[in-house]
């Protein structure tokens, strides 16, 4: 299976083009952390003792929570996952986050402020794989009925 840590200019360009003007997005996070993290090219963040790739990801959340708050950001939910129970069996994820944010324009400004960028690479040594899905919500629903 192909690993995913960052997005590609071109799924960058087809988030804004698909998202923007639509309100809020709420951000699906699927994480799989690394057994140790690996600091590799990232010594400046790196701390005095081992750790595993899921204390590095705390890392990166407590250092990128006040970010996201001052962005207008918020984290929905952060909870421990493993086997799906409609999906592939091959396909393990050891966490799932969702966040929300303002705005795409918010999101872009909040993943390009300096303050952010220079933690980041916590997020880099902790995870050995990752998917992140931007959502927007439905007005509506269907009408069913459920007698």
């Amino acid at each position: 299976m192909e690993k995913h840590l960052n997005a590609n200019p071109e799924s960058g360009k087809n988030f804004y083009q698909n998202f923007h003007d639509k309100g809020k997005i709420v951000m699906l996070n699927l994480l799989k952390f690394r057994e140790k993290a690996d600091y590799t090219n990232l010594e400046q963040l790196q701390p005095n003792k081992e750790i595993c790739g899921e204390e590095a990801y705390l890392l990166y959340m407590e250092k990128t929570l006040p970010e996201l708050k001052k962005a207008g950001s918020r984290i929905l939910y952060y909870g421990k996952s493993k086997d799906f129970l409609i999906g592939p069996e091959a396909e393990k994820w050891d966490a799932i986050l969702l966040v929300e944010h303002e705005s795409v324009v918010k999101f872009i400004e909040f993943a390009q402020n300096k303050d952010y960028l220079k933690n980041a690479g916590h997020r880099t040594a902790g995870l050995e794989d990752s998917r992140l899905l931007p959502s927007t919500e439905i007005k509506t629903t269907p009408n069913i009925d459920q007698s």
